[in-house]
């Protein structure tokens, strides 16, 4: 049986068939004037078997968000996925596979060493009691232990 090609590139991949965590370039939209954006797909938990307790990836939403702006002026967005396995790292104009890799461990080595998780107020935060300083560092450590595993998508 075909199954039917989705809208959503992420909708396409077998989810059953990668190893977390990784990082893999998802899409590539170009604009009307050539700019390209190019989405990434950090993976941080193993799809349908862990994910990411939700004041921890809140608070590491805010750390990447702000903090991945100190390494490149090129992120567009920073995003997490509903699944609360990862993320998706939109950058424009850059399709340089390994320095966006540099970019996520300089990101990741700066949450690592923060003091607090910026806008956690209620004025910059439309949910700010929900955050975990601790537990985004947990995960960004984790993630920086299998550094060298990033590269690979597939089990």
């Amino acid at each position: 049986m075909t199954e039917k090609k989705m809208n959503v590139e992420s909708f396409n991949l077998d989810h059953t068939k990668v190893k977390a965590p990784y990082v893999r370039l998802a899409d590539i939209k170009e604009g009307q004037n050539g700019d390209r954006i190019h989405k990434y797909d950090l993976r941080i938990c193993q799809p349908n078997k862990e994910h990411m307790e939700m004041p921890a990836l809140h608070s590491l939403e805010h750390l990447m968000a702000e903090m991945s702006r100190n390494h490149t002026d090129k992120v567009v967005d920073i995003s997490p996925m509903g699944c609360q396995t990862g993320f998706y790292i939109a950058l424009i104009n850059h399709d340089d596979y390994d320095d966006v890799l540099s970019i996520i461990e300089k990101t990741l080595n700066d949450v690592l060493t923060a003091t607090e998780v910026p806008a956690c107020n209620e004025m910059q935060c439309g949910w700010a009691a929900s955050h975990s300083l601790e537990g985004a560092q947990e995960l960004a450590k984790g993630l920086l232990v299998k550094r060298s595993e990033w590269t690979e998508v597939f089990a």
